[in-house]
């Protein structure tokens, strides 16, 4: 059982759906019929950050739950968080202009990387270190 990785999955899908909410939002403020997917720079910015989000949620998610499983629950949701962080800093920065994208996208990046690291060692300790 793993409680912690599973509060962090249920608030990153709740945090998936708030922003899927904003981008029919800034449509019609914005104007952009259906099907289009550019128009006005600021609807634009916000469809990003709603795409760029489930690109990176199949890198995410499977390192999340395999370092919870063979490193620790609780170092998980730790670099879960920091993902989450990282991408509502990444929404709110990306809402205002481009270049304030980065801040977020870097603290993601680096939760990313360390649930993947975290994944390795887990496994090397589990299967080499017996």
């Amino acid at each position: 059982m793993l409680p912690y990785t599973s509060i962090v999955t249920m608030l990153v899908v709740l945090f998936y759906l708030f922003i899927g909410t904003r981008v029919p939002i800034a449509r019609r403020r914005f104007n952009v019929q259906l099907p289009a997917i550019t128009g006005h720079p600021d609807f634009e910015r916000v469809f990003r950050v709603h795409q760029n989000t489930l690109e990176w949620m199949p890198i995410f998610l499977p390192s999340l739950w395999l370092c919870a499983f063979y490193l620790s629950d609780l170092a998980a949701a730790a670099g879960g968080i920091l993902w989450f962080v990282g991408r509502a800093f990444y929404y709110v920065g990306y809402a205002r202009a481009v270049p304030s994208r980065i801040p977020g996208f870097f603290i993601q990046f680096i939760a990313c990387l360390l649930l993947f690291l975290g994944t390795i060692a887990g496994m090397v300790m589990r299967f080499w270190g017996q």
